[in-house]
């Protein structure tokens, strides 16, 4: 296992730590590891792509046909 030092903290931002380790009944310590496995092991977001070819194909696509308004009046400012 390899060791980690961080200087120069922000005061606030080590007692957030502990107050964070306090309420998950752990270290401050085990809390610094826990933040960095999560941040930085956690799990991968999906891709756009990933989303989208797991979205169920639901409908034909005649159901979702765009239906033109074929009036000459244009209707975007009045």
């Amino acid at each position: 296992m390899a060791n980690l030092v961080v200087r120069n903290l922000d005061q606030r931002i080590v007692d957030t730590l502990k107050q964070r380790a306090v309420k998950h009944g752990r270290s401050a310590e085990a809390e610094h590891r826990a933040i960095l496995e999560s941040a930085l092991l956690g799990p991968r977001k999906k891709s756009f792509a990933e989303i989208l070819t797991a979205m169920p194909n639901v409908g034909c696509d005649d159901d979702f046909k765009r239906i033109e308004d074929e009036s000459e009046e244009d209707h975007v400012f009045n």
